[in-house]
């Protein structure tokens, strides 16, 4: 068995984002995708089980083009060197105790940022430095969500029109995320995309860091909310 949590497009008042863990039953033994495949299916089940569907999983396993596409690892941001992607830009920018910004880290593949030995021997995070901007490490996830929300910002209408039009998702996956060990979800980042965009202020937000950063903090944290039938709820803020 396993937790991982469904991410539900609030409201501002209500902390922009709830988030839902589910006890699911965990496959293994399975090809990789096979198994994440069957992980998808059966944490979809459960939140639908509990009233909340459809969902869309974000990731590179995704069934849906709109799940894949928002995948972080397949988006890009703007810097002052030009377009970077958005896994290179959040790790070439943490600065740690005893070293950091490594800006080098923009120029090599993704997957080689992620697992740069300086990022664990480093000391620990203190902050982001971005184009000059230093990101604050509260509110928790600010400066993954500035990344993220910007390298999507271009394509907000055809994202809105897919993740909240017709088809209007009641909430977002990540089966690779895991709460206990990560902090940043790119299907929480979906689902404070999708309040922004109905409350009409993604845009107004996005203007400069400072007023991204203030408004993420003008919301603490909600109390854990406890529902029958799940093992834990938690309400949390972006």
């Amino acid at each position: 068995m396993a937790e991982r949590p469904v991410f539900i497009p609030a409201t501002e008042d209500e902390g922009y984002v709830r988030r839902l863990d589910f006890e699911i039953p965990w496959a293994g033994g399975f090809a990789e995708v096979q198994k994440k495949k069957k992980n998808i299916r059966s944490l979809h089940e459960a939140a639908k089980k509990a009233g909340y569907a459809p969902l869309l999983e974000v990731s590179s396993k995704s069934d849906e083009v709109a799940g894949r596409h928002l995948s972080a690892f397949h988006l890009r941001v703007m810097t002052s060197i030009g377009e970077i992607p958005l896994e290179n830009a959040f790790q070439g920018s943490k600065v740690f105790e005893r070293g950091g910004p490594y800006t080098d880290l923009y120029e090599v593949e993704p997957r080689d940022a992620k697992r740069e030995p300086r990022l664990r021997d480093s000391g620990a995070l203190v902050g982001f430095k971005f184009d000059g901007f230093e990101f604050p490490l509260e509110p928790t996830t600010v400066f993954y969500d500035w990344l993220y929300l910007n390298a999507i910002f271009p394509h907000r209408v055809w994202l809105k029109n897919r993740v909240d039009g017709e088809m209007r998702y009641a909430g977002f996956t990540d089966i690779e995320f895991n709460p206990s060990k990560s902090v940043n979800c790119q299907a929480k980042t979906c689902a404070l995309f999708v309040v922004l965009m109905r409350e009409n202020k993604l845009e107004r937000y996005l203007k400069t860091p400072e007023v991204f950063i203030a408004a993420m903090a003008a919301h603490s944290l909600r109390p854990t909310e406890h529902q029958p039938h799940l093992k834990q709820a938690r309400l949390r803020v972006g």
